[in-house]
């Protein structure tokens, strides 16, 4: 992999699609001295008033938790750390990322639904596991417009095939954000 020393790799998707599996995965390989920005953390932070993240009512949250992980991402990269961010980062909050003057790259795996829903089933604990809000997620996340290309699908691929096709599309900067 080459030197992403100052990039941000935005790993999104919905729940489900192996967003962390895959910066676990990515985040301890040779290259840049690298930094693992696990989304859902961020949200737990908040230990009272925190409001589900799906929900409609979470929009100010939402914006305010996106705004924190901007800055630390921003500050990572500017310390010369490739920053891989991990979460539900749709294109609705892109807008923040897209005003930063270093390389952003922004990649989607978009796993079928059933196996989204199956996967996160299987996780347990405290995580996301209802097939409403998962189901939802996964249809925004299911036409792109403009950012399709953005998108990797994961269909029937082991981990290491999703954690070599992410590679790749860093490698690559095909998936980078334009201002």
């Amino acid at each position: 992999m080459p030197d992403l020393a100052g990039h941000i790799l935005i790993l999104t998707g919905p729940p489900g699609s192996g967003k962390t599996t895959t910066a676990q995965a990515l985040a301890p390989e040779p290259g840049a001295p690298a930094v693992h920005l696990h989304a859902d953390d961020f949200w737990h932070f908040i230990k009272n008033g925190a409001i589900a993240p799906y929900l409609p009512e979470a929009h100010h949250q939402n914006a305010v938790v996106i705004d924190v992980l901007v800055g630390a991402a921003r500050a990572y990269a500017r310390g010369g750390y490739f920053v891989i961010l991990d979460g539900i980062v749709g294109p609705w909050f892109l807008s923040p990322f897209k005003t930063l003057a270093m390389p952003v790259h922004y990649v989607v795996l978009r796993p079928p639904l059933a196996a989204a829903i199956e996967r996160c089933r299987l996780r347990g604990g405290d995580t996301l596991s209802d097939p409403g809000p998962i189901t939802a997620l996964h249809q925004q996340f299911s036409d792109l417009g403009p950012l399709e290309h953005h998108a990797i699908a994961t269909e029937g691929q082991a981990p290491a095939a999703t954690l070599a096709a992410v590679r790749k599309a860093a490698a690559r900067g095909s998936f980078w954000l334009k201002p």
